[in-house]
């Protein structure tokens, strides 16, 4: 299952390490952050609970950028 979620982050840069950060967390199959368009894409492995896993992935996201938002 993919979702998408409205991100708000100061630089193309920050964007690419709330990315790798997503893509570590477990239950996230893969990730993808568009600076751009300040959108976040997030393919969850098979049976993981979206709510729970993007709660982690929020977390993990604000250890590497602390100013970082995730809409959920």
């Amino acid at each position: 299952m993919k979702k998408t979620y409205k991100i708000d982050v100061d630089c193309a840069n920050c964007a690419n390490k709330m990315e790798e950060a997503a893509r570590k967390t477990d239950g996230v199959k893969n990730a993808t952050v568009n600076f751009m368009t300040l959108k976040m894409i997030v393919e969850f492995e098979e049976g993981a609970d979206p709510g729970s896993v993007m709660k982690l992935v929020q977390k993990n996201c604000k250890k590497v950028e602390d100013d970082c938002e995730i809409f959920l």
